[in-house]
């Protein structure tokens, strides 16, 4: 398995995002933001991922030339439009508005349309956090889980990202999708030929399903049943009626290289803790309850495992990346 320094493998994604046709700012802020993925530990949002944006600049499903830029605005508020290109150019146009607003606000929601696939939202969250700022971000996906009683698939997956700035140390991150499982757990089983527990999905005539090959082609199902599918159903609306995007049922799966541009959205809120019962309440409440979580053996704070890997990985003697040989070969290929 090649070992590539955080900078390399920067430098090739963004080489290979470039041969697809993306443009030098589009490939630089996808490239940043997949390495660091990668390096916090989250191989299915990093590298793995050049392939599958190269695919859909190549076929249309991306604009590499798209320039986002803030379309309206009033106050505290402003929609960011991505313009059918990759999400993270507009998600760091989102998150300078999201701080700069919340400053002198005291709170701002941000919102995205005409957006792409997103990745792990706790990065955009942690962005805030780095800033002070309370965070939330949100995004809708292609559709993978029914609505409460329903059996056919009319929202994403939907994740969820929080982040609480502290006094010291790395802020709490929380990041996660509502889905009962990832998608790539039911994919995996597939592959091997191997059953999904119940509860995980539906097959393609809504019912009930172990058989992984069968909840590929039916719905995923959400955490905690009516309760997560109504987050998601949140999620969906935030990211979608507030911003103009294109709800998840109309966007074709972004597992496939050809189809629409999706059009999804994504949302950010930020929150200034001066602007409510000061910053220095805020820090003391938040480190009473960390220090209250720690009271008890084998805690983990949320947002500690990806920290540690991300210093790890950048650690000036013995950093980097271990990239799976068949992503290595295929970035190179892109990239040639």
């Amino acid at each position: 398995m090649p070992r590539m320094s955080l900078a390399a493998a920067e430098d090739l994604a963004r080489r290979a995002l470039l041969a697809a046709g993306a443009s030098a700012p589009m490939a630089a802020a996808t490239a940043r933001v997949l390495v660091r993925a990668e390096a916090e530990g989250q191989a299915g949002h990093g590298l793995s991922r050049v392939a599958q944006y190269a695919a859909f600049l190549r076929n249309g499903r991306a604009d590499g030339t798209a320039v986002a830029a803030v379309v309206a605005e009033r106050g505290g508020a402003a929609l960011v439009d991505a313009r059918d290109g990759l999400a993270y150019p507009a998600l760091e146009l989102a998150v300078a508005e999201a701080a700069r607003r919340a400053r002198a606000f005291g709170i701002a929601c941000v919102g995205i349309t005409n957006s792409q696939h997103s990745g792990a939202m706790g990065l955009p969250v942690a962005a805030l956090a780095a800033e002070g700022l309370v965070a939330l971000a949100f995004t809708n996906s292609p559709a993978a889980m029914p609505v409460p009683a329903g059996r056919r698939p009319l929202m994403g997956t939907n994740p969820v990202a929080a982040a609480f700035p502290r006094r010291n140390g790395g802020p709490l991150v929380i990041d996660l999708a509502l889905s009962e499982v990832a998608r790539g757990k039911i994919m995996l089983a597939a592959k091997a030929g191997q059953p999904i527990p119940p509860g995980w999905a539906l097959d393609a005539a809504g019912q009930p399903t172990t058989d992984a090959g069968a909840a590929l082609s039916g719905a995923m199902l959400a955490m905690g049943g009516t309760k997560g599918a109504l987050l998601a159903l949140v999620v969906e609306l935030l990211c979608v009626a507030l911003t103009g995007a294109a709800f998840g049922f109309e966007a074709d799966s972004l597992f496939t290289e050809a189809g629409n541009r999706p059009r999804l959205g994504q949302f950010l809120l930020a929150v200034d803790p001066g602007a409510l019962a000061g910053e220095a309440t805020y820090l003391e409440r938040v480190e009473t309850l960390v220090a209250a979580m720690l009271a008890e053996e084998g805690v983990r704070l949320p947002g500690a495992r990806r920290a540690a890997l991300l210093a790890a990985a950048t650690a000036a003697d013995g950093g980097g990346l271990d990239v799976p040989q068949s992503v290595f070969e295929g970035l190179n290929a892109l990239a040639a």
